[in-house]
C-alpha cells in the first residue's frame, strides 16, 4: 500500500481529471475491446482506484461498474512501481484466493493489468485483462507490449478529456465576465472573422445572435464611418497593430451612437497572432457634452483674450495721462502680452475624461523668444532635454522667461546685435535643471543694489506655483540663471 502523503496525492490526480460516474464513451470501450482480443481475454476494464472502490470507466465482458477497493486487484497494481503487474494464478495467492472474485461466480484466476500513470508519476488504475484460467506464462511479450501500448492511449484519452473540460470552463468563465462588462465584447480569428459578441453588443443593437458574425459587423456602422472602419481594421490585421476608432454604431431603436471602438491582438508562443479581443463602448453622451464645453472653453478663451487687450489698453491711457509712469506703464503691457502669449498653451481644451493639454518646454520658449531673434534663428538657442509642461506650470514658467527676455533686452545679451542667450535644460532624476545663460552682452559688474518687481515675480513664481530654486550667477561675460523645477509640478498626470 501507498503511504497516506502518496495516496492523497494520488487522489487528488485523479478528482482532477474529473472522470468518476461519467457515462460511458465508446473511445474508452474501444480501448477495453482491443485489449480482450489483443490478449485473448474474456474480460477487460479500465478501472480507476478510488479512496473507497474501483470504478470502472469501460468495462468489456464484465457487467458490474464498480467493486469494493478492499477485494481489488488494482489496488496492488498502483502500489508498486512496475508498470505491468501480474498475478497468474489468483486462486494460489493468499491475497485473492477467499475474495469473490476468485471464490464467487466469476473465478478469475489470471490477472494483467498495465497501469495508468500520470506524467507526475501519480498512478490512477489499470486497463487490466482477467481470465478464469490461469496463464502460468502469463501474457506474451507482444500482448503485454500491446496492453502497455494501450494504456498510454486510456491516459492520453484522460489528458485529452481533462484539456477539453478546461477549456470549456475557461470558456464558460469568459462569456460569464464578458457578459457582465457594461461594455460591447467582441472577438475574431487571426484573420480578423468575428465569431463572438457577448449579450451586450445583443442588447445593444437588437439583432439577431449570429446576424453580425464575419464580416456583418460593419453594416452596423453609419454608411459615412463604414470605409474609414474598414481601412483601420485592415490595417491592424495586416500589422497587428492595436485597433482603435470612433464610429457611429447603429442602436435598437435606429438612433446612431459614438462609439469607441478598441482591440488588441493575442499572441501565441511563436509570435504569431492566434485571436483578436476588442470592445466598443458607447461614449455618445460624453462627446456631447466634450463638444458643449470646447464650445464653452473657446468663447472663455476668447474674452480672455479681449480682457488682456482691453487691460494692455487701459494701461497706454493711463501711460498718456501720466508720463512719469511710461516706463512702468511699458513693462507692465510687456508682461501683459506674455500672458496673453502663455494663455495660448493654458486655454482649456474641454474633451470629457481627456487628460490635461500638455506642451513641450522646447514649443513654449520659442513662442515667448519669438520677439528676440530677429533674423538671426542662432540669437536664442534652445538645446537639451524635453519635458511636458501642462497647462497649470505654463503660465509661471511664461512670467519667469518672459522676464529674463525683457532684462536681457534691457541689459543684458539682447540689448546688443552680437549678444547670445543659450536655454539648456536636463533631466536629472525628479527635477528639470534649465540654465538660461547670456554671452556677448555688456560686462557684468555683479548683481544689481536691488531686486526689481520682475525679478521678484519670476522668484516668486519659480518658488512658490513650481515648487522649485531659483538661482543667479552674475558673471561677467553674461548672466547665468539656473532653475531646479520638480517634474511632478510640471506635469500633475492625476
Amino acid at each position: 500500500m501507498l503511504d497516506d502523503a502518496l495516496e492523497i496525492r494520488r487522489l487528488n490526480a485523479l478528482e482532477g481529471y474529473r472522470i468518476i460516474d461519467t457515462d460511458p464513451e465508446a473511445t474508452f470501450d474501444d480501448l477495453t475491446k482491443l485489449a480482450r482480443l489483443v490478449c485473448d481475454a474474456p474480460v477487460a476494464l479500465i478501472s480507476l482506484v478510488t479512496a473507497d472502490r474501483q470504478w470502472f470507466k469501460s468495462a468489456s465482458g464484465f457487467d458490474e461498474r464498480e467493486t469494493p477497493r478492499d477485494i481489488s486487484v488494482c489496488t496492488h497494481a498502483v502500489a508498486q512501481d512496475r508498470p505491468l503487474y501480474v498475478v497468474a494464478d489468483m486462486a494460489a495467492d493468499p491475497r485473492f484466493a477467499e475474495g469473490p472474485l476468485v471464490a464467487g461466480p466469476e473465478h478469475f484466476r489470471f490477472y494483467a493489468g498495465a497501469v495508468l500513470r500520470t506524467e507526475d508519476g501519480d498512478a490512477l488504475g489499470t486497463l487490466c485483462v482477467l481470465d478464469r484460467k490461469p496463464r502460468p506464462g502469463g501474457l506474451s511479450e507482444g500482448q503485454g507490449g500491446a496492453l502497455l501500448a494501450l494504456a498510454r492511449q486510456v491516459m492520453s484519452l484522460l489528458e485529452l478529456r481533462q484539456m477539453l473540460h478546461k477549456r470549456a470552463e475557461r470558456e464558460a468563465q469568459f462569456r460569464a465576465l464578458a457578459d457582465s462588462m457594461p461594455q460591447m465584447v467582441w472577438s475574431t480569428r487571426a484573420d480578423g472573422h468575428h465569431d463572438y459578441y457577448n449579450a451586450r453588443w445583443y442588447e445593444f443593437t437588437g439583432v439577431p445572435a449570429g446576424s453580425t458574425d464575419g464580416e456583418g459587423w460593419n453594416g452596423m456602422f453609419h454608411p459615412e464611418d463604414q470605409e474609414r472602419a474598414w481601412a483601420k481594421w485592415r490595417h491592424s490585421l495586416e500589422t497587428g497593430e492595436p485597433y482603435e476608432i470612433e464610429y457611429r454604431l447603429r442602436r435598437h431603436d435606429g438612433a446612431y451612437r459614438w462609439t469607441l471602438g478598441r482591440a488588441r491582438a493575442v499572441r501565441g508562443v511563436d509570435g504569431t497572432i492566434a485571436r483578436w479581443f476588442g470592445t466598443c463602448t458607447d461614449i455618445h453622451d460624453q462627446k456631447q457634452i466634450s463638444e458643449q464645453e470646447s464650445l464653452l472653453s473657446r468663447e472663455l478663451s476668447h474674452r480672455i483674450k479681449n480682457i488682456f487687450s482691453v487691460v494692455s489698453g487701459l494701461v497706454a491711457l493711463s501711460a498718456r495721462r501720466f508720463p512719469h509712469a511710461a516706463d512702468f506703464a511699458r513693462d507692465l503691457r510687456e508682461r501683459i502680452v506674455a500672458l496673453g502669449r502663455a494663455h495660448d498653451f493654458v486655454r482649456p481644451q474641454a474633451v470629457a475624461g481627456q487628460a490635461r493639454r500638455m506642451t513641450r518646454l522646447s514649443q513654449l520658449l520659442a513662442e515667448l523668444l519669438t520677439p528676440y531673434r530677429t533674423e538671426d534663428a542662432e540669437r536664442v538657442r534652445i538645446l537639451g532635454d524635453e519635458a511636458e509642461i501642462d497647462d497649470q506650470a505654463a503660465t509661471p514658467l511664461a512670467l519667469v522667461f518672459h522676464e529674463l527676455a525683457t532684462n536681457a533686452a534691457k541689459y543684458g545679451a539682447l540689448s546688443r546685435p552680437e549678444g547670445r542667450v543659450t536655454i539648456t535644460s536636463r533631466i536629472d532624476r525628479a527635477d528639470l535643471i534649465v540654465e538660461w545663460s547670456e554671452s556677448g552682452g555688456p560686462t557684468v559688474k555683479g548683481p544689481p543694489a536691488t531686486e526689481g518687481f520682475g525679478s521678484t515675480l519670476a522668484q516668486l513664481s519659480t518658488e512658490t506655483q513650481l515648487g522649485g530654486k531659483l538661482a543667479k550667477d552674475w558673471r561677467p561675460q553674461g548672466l547665468v540663471v539656473t532653475l531646479a523645477l520638480p517634474l511632478n509640478s510640471l506635469n500633475r498626470k492625476s
